[in-house]
């Protein structure tokens, strides 16, 4: 390809100087001509009388002759321009001279030609295209799902479709009714609002809705779901068969799934001592919503950094993930936890936080300079990652607040589609944490309930008499 553009660039500059070399000698041979034009005529003139005395026949076929013979002045005008270059080796015979008349005439197309080529290497390939056309399915290919991944999305997918009923984007019945122009309300679920004595209707929604710690004589306007029949007539009775379909599926679903009972274990999570950790054993999935001191008046004790620091997670766990609570003023210090104790943060997930009515929490309780309205959780890893699937869920949790450090439900299903029947174990947890397949630590639950054989077996070996020390210190 190279060498054929050199070669064109060659032909463009050698046809250039021609066109300049032509240009000169037209100016030059201008004058030239039209003295040998003069010249001809004054030969004309000088020719001896005797032509003057022909016969009129004779003066006919002269003049006959002379029109089948008469000359093209374009064709003229070649000649004289080609005779007249100096350096011009003279043709030897009429058939070079109009070879070469030809060459000249077709100099001026030459352009033409030039951007005809100039299209054609412009143009891909055959090649090209189908090099063009080989990335392209490659791409596809690669973004394709393998058909293990699809075996995996097939395994985790929601059984009978969604198994949750959906909010009315209206709220209340009375709106639904209004906003649809309908006699009857959708079959979707509807909140009633609660209206008390001290209630003022003029000052609208309660900020903080069903979490408002004074619902008891807050003046403003509460909620609660509408559990009245959905609509008239067949609506009703669709909506009892979907609840029945539902409750069905539910039981198919639970009885599909074989998963470990909860236990819980009563400890101060901060004091962890080796006979704790040998006793639990080890985990593919430690989550932890610790107490950080967020400089705020909270309900339960906080920890404090350096206390956070010190916490023997790393006993806990060989190879697996990490779920790690922050707040917005322990996202940096979060990060320097996970790296001393030995994992890489992989992955953030977070939690987009709405109010009772579905809304987005837009006056949250906590923020010390804007209002907070989501939650952020690492994810670290450590080990070998092996045997956990990935790229299922979203890093994106949208879900309704409740009670304090209450965090959302979903993220157990989460952890159990990326890590499904592995030990897992829940720091810092509080009785609304107890979940099956976890082992739940922390000191607001109540008792110790172990169900597994082996980690029950070592409980026994640590302590005969069913009793834990309390911590030095303590």
């Amino acid at each position: 390809m190279s060498d054929t553009w050199s070669s064109i660039q060659a032909h463009k500059k050698q046809l250039d100087s021609l066109r300049e070399r032509l240009q000169r000698r037209r100016k030059d041979t201008g004058a030239l001509g039209l003295t040998l034009s003069d010249d001809g005529a004054s030969c004309r003139s000088d020719s001896p009388g005797p032509a003057a005395a022909h016969s009129p026949g004779q003066a006919g076929s002269k003049k006959a002759s002379d029109s089948a013979t008469s000359v093209d002045p374009g064709l003229e005008r070649h000649l004289l321009n080609y005779l007249s270059d100096v350096v011009l080796p003279l043709p030897v015979d009429s058939s070079t001279i109009c070879h070469a008349l030809s060459q000249v005439s077709l100099s001026g197309c030459m352009y033409a030609v030039d951007d005809e080529i100039a299209t054609l290497l412009s143009q891909q390939s055959t090649k090209e295209r189908e090099s063009k056309k080989v990335n392209t399915e490659i791409l596809q290919l690669l973004s394709a799902s393998t058909a293990k991944e699809q075996s995996t999305l097939e395994k985790f997918r929601s059984r009978g479709g969604a198994q949750v009923q959906e909010f009315c984007e209206y709220g209340t019945k009375q709106e639904c009714v209004a906003a649809r122009d309908d006699r009857r309300p959708c079959c979707r679920l509807h909140f009633r609002r609660i209206i008390n004595k001290h209630t003022e209707e003029s000052l609208g929604d309660c900020s903080f809705l069903n979490t408002c710690f004074h619902m008891d004589t807050c003046k403003f306007v509460h909620y609660e779901i509408d559990h009245g029949r959905a609509g008239g007539g067949g609506r009703a009775s669709d909506a009892a068969r979907m609840d029945g379909t539902l409750d069905k599926r539910i039981a198919d679903a639970d009885s599909a799934a074989k998963l470990f009972p909860p236990q819980v274990f009563h400890c101060i999570s901060h004091f962890i001592s080796h006979a704790i950790t040998h006793t639990l054993g080890k985990f593919s999935v430690v989550m932890a919503d610790p107490p950080w001191d967020i400089h705020m008046e909270l309900p339960y004790g906080t920890l404090t950094d350096d206390e956070m620091r010190r916490l023997n997670i790393p006993v806990l766990q060989d190879d697996g993930y990490i779920f790690l609570w922050v707040t917005g003023r322990t996202m940096e210090i979060g990060r320097e936890c996970l790296k001393l104790w030995g994992y890489e943060r992989v992955d953030e997930l977070i939690w987009v936080k709405t109010n009772q009515l579905q809304r987005i929490i837009r006056t949250g309780r906590t923020g010390h300079w804007l209002n907070h309205g989501k939650e952020h959780c690492l994810v670290g890893a450590k080990g070998n990652l092996k045997g956990f699937n990935r790229g299922l869920d979203c890093d994106v949790l949208v879900a309704e607040v409740r009670s304090t450090s209450h965090k959302p439900d979903e993220i157990y299903g989460i952890i159990e589609r990326l890590s499904p029947g592995t030990r897992k174990i829940e720091m810092f947890g509080r009785p609304h944490n107890v979940q099956p397949n976890w082992i739940t630590l922390g000191n607001q639950l109540d008792g110790i309930h172990l169900l597994d054989p082996e980690v029950v077996a070592r409980f026994k070996t640590c302590y005969p008499d069913g009793v834990m020390p309390k911590p030095k210190g303590m």
